[in-house]
C-alpha cells in the first residue's frame, strides 16, 4: 500500500512540476531566418506579395509530390489567398493569406530601402496568431541587393500543452522557412535583372485574328535604319500577297519577336487581313492558330526544289521538294508563297506595356515584360506565342530631319492558363499607362532613353494618376 502512495505522490509531484513549467515558458514562439538575394527589391516584393509562384519555391511541394493547391481571393496584395490539401500528416491542409504590405507596390522604387510582407497562417500547428513576416531591406553599395528576413510568429497563451510546443519550433516551421528560402533564391534567379518599376502593364484580352505573316533578319549592327527596310521590304511583300489572295490589309504591321540574339534579330512581320479563309494552290483553307514544332522538326525552304534538276521522269520532277504554297510549316502556319505564311495570330489575354521612343527601347519594354510576368506568376511560353509589338502612332519629324514627336508602340507578351487575372495591381489601382509626349526641341534623333516604358523615372500612385486624367 505504501508503495502505491509513493507512486501516486511521485506523480502529483511530476503533474505539479509539468504545469510549474509550462507556466514560466514563453507564451508565444519565434524563429526568424535570413537570405541575401542578387535581386533589386521590387522584384522580391511582387514575388512575395502574391502567392501565384508559392508552389515553385515552398518546401511543401518536395515534402510531398502529390500536394495540391489552390488560389483564391485576390490575385496580388493584401487579400490573396492560397490553400493546401496534403494527405501527408506532417503537412496536412493549410492556408495563407497576404494580411499587409507596406509600403504599397506603387511606392517600391529606389528611394526605398525597407518592406515588411505579413501572410497569416491557418493550419494544425499549435497555437494561435500564427503568421510569417517577410522582411525586405535593401543592401549592397548601389542597393542592388536584397535582404530577405522570413519569421515566424505564434502565440500560445495559457494552453500548456500549446506552450511545451515551442520546444519544437525549430522542426516543422524552422525547416520550412529554411528550405523556401533557398529555393527562392532559384525561383528569383530566372527572373531577368531589369528594374521594371517604370513600367505599367495592363492586362488585356485579344480575338484570334486572321493575319500574313513574312519571317525576317537582321543583323544587330544594322540599327534602326536595318529594321526599317526589312520591315518595309516584308510589308511590300504581305501588301502584294493580299492583292493576289483578294483580301484585304485591315490594320497596321506587327512585329512578333522570334529570337534577339547577341548577333543577329529574327522576327515575322505581321499585317491583319479580314478574311479567316484563303484560296491557295487552288484550295480553300481555314487559318488555325500556330502550333508548337515537334522536337527536331526542320523545315526545308519552299525555294529549294529549283537548286537541284530531277532526272527525267523521276517523282522529284512530278512533284517538288520541300514545302509548297498550300502546305503548312512546322509551326501549322498556311504557306501562301515561298516568302509569305497565314496564321490565326492572338487570342490569348495578354499583358500590355507601352513604350514612347524610338525602336530601340522595344527589346528593353519586352524584358521589363517578361521580368514583370515571372515575379507576378503569369505563365507565357515564347517559342509558339511570341512577344509582339504595334507600332500604333509612328514618329514624326520636322524638314530637318529632327524628331517631334516619338513613336507610340504597344508591346505585347501573350498569357498562357486559365488562371489569367483579369487586371494587373497598376490596372486595378487606376495607374493610367503613358501618353505620347513631344520630343525635346533641340534633339536630332531620339535617344534610347528618351522616354521611359512608363514615360517617367517612377509609377504614379493611384492618387495622382486620377488628377492626371
Amino acid at each position: 500500500m505504501m508503495r502505491v502512495l509513493e507512486f501516486i505522490v511521485a506523480l502529483i509531484i511530476v503533474a505539479v512540476v509539468g504545469v510549474v513549467v509550462g507556466v514560466i515558458m514563453p507564451g508565444s514562439g519565434h524563429v526568424e531566418r535570413s537570405l541575401v538575394f542578387g535581386k533589386d527589391m521590387r522584384q522580391v516584393y511582387d514575388v512575395l506579395n502574391n502567392f501565384r509562384r508559392f508552389e515553385d519555391y515552398a518546401s511543401l511541394r518536395q515534402e510531398d509530390p502529390k500536394i495540391q493547391f489552390k488560389l483564391s481571393g485576390k490575385a496580388y496584395g493584401p487579400g490573396a489567398e492560397i490553400s493546401w490539401t496534403s494527405e501527408q500528416s506532417g503537412i496536412g491542409d493549410g492556408k495563407l493569406t497576404i494580411a499587409s504590405a507596406e509600403p504599397e507596390f506603387y511606392k517600391v522604387d529606389n528611394t526605398v530601402n525597407s518592406a515588411k510582407i505579413i501572410w497569416n497562417l491557418d493550419n494544425d500547428w499549435r497555437g494561435q496568431d500564427k503568421h510569417f513576416t517577410l522582411d525586405l531591406e535593401r543592401q549592397g553599395s548601389r542597393h542592388q541587393l536584397t535582404n530577405v528576413t522570413w519569421s515566424y510568429d505564434v502565440a500560445y497563451g495559457f494552453n500548456l500543452v500549446n506552450r511545451y510546443s515551442n520546444l519544437y519550433i525549430h522542426g516543422d516551421p524552422d525547416s520550412l522557412i529554411q528550405t523556401s528560402l533557398g529555393n527562392l533564391q532559384n525561383v528569383l534567379a530566372a527572373v531577368p535583372n531589369i528594374d521594371y518599376g517604370p513600367l505599367v502593364p495592363y492586362i488585356r484580352p485579344t480575338q484570334p485574328t486572321p493575319m500574313l505573316l513574312v519571317s525576317s533578319s537582321i543583323p544587330r549592327s544594322g540599327g534602326l535604319a536595318a529594321l526599317d527596310d526589312a520591315t518595309a521590304t516584308a510589308v511590300k511583300q504581305i501588301q502584294d500577297a493580299a492583292k493576289k489572295l483578294g483580301v484585304n490589309v485591315v490594320g497596321p504591321r506587327v512585329i512578333f519577336t522570334t529570337n534577339f540574339g547577341d548577333q543577329n534579330y529574327t522576327f515575322d512581320v505581321g499585317m491583319p487581313i479580314d478574311a479567316t479563309s484563303l484560296t491557295v494552290a487552288g484550295q480553300s483553307q481555314e487559318l488555325t492558330p500556330p502550333q508548337p514544332p515537334k522536337l527536331g522538326e526542320e523545315e526545308a525552304p519552299a525555294e529549294a526544289a529549283s537548286s537541284a534538276p530531277a532526272s527525267a521522269g523521276s517523282t522529284a520532277a512530278a512533284k517538288p521538294a520541300g514545302p509548297q504554297p498550300g502546305d503548312h510549316d512546322r509551326f501549322g502556319r498556311l504557306i501562301v508563297d515561298n516568302n509569305v505564311r497565314a496564321t490565326l495570330a492572338y487570342g490569348n489575354p495578354t499583358l500590355m506595356g507601352v513604350w514612347n521612343g524610338t525602336a530601340a527601347g522595344v527589346p528593353q519594354t519586352r524584358e521589363m515584360l517578361k521580368a514583370y510576368a515571372q515575379t507576378h506568376g503569369y505563365k507565357f511560353d515564347e517559342v509558339t506565342n511570341r512577344l509582339y509589338d504595334i507600332e500604333v502612332q509612328p514618329e514624326a519629324k520636322d524638314k530637318d530631319g529632327n524628331i517631334t514627336t516619338y513613336a507610340k508602340y504597344e508591346v505585347y507578351l501573350p498569357l498562357l492558363g486559365d488562371n489569367v487575372p483579369e487586371q494587373t495591381p497598376e490596372q486595378a489601382a487606376g495607374i493610367p499607362q503613358p501618353t505620347l509626349e513631344p520630343a525635346p526641341a533641340a534633339s536630332s534623333s531620339a535617344p534610347a532613353a528618351a522616354s521611359s516604358a512608363a514615360g517617367a523615372s517612377s509609377t504614379a500612385a493611384p492618387a495622382e494618376a486620377a488628377s492626371a486624367e
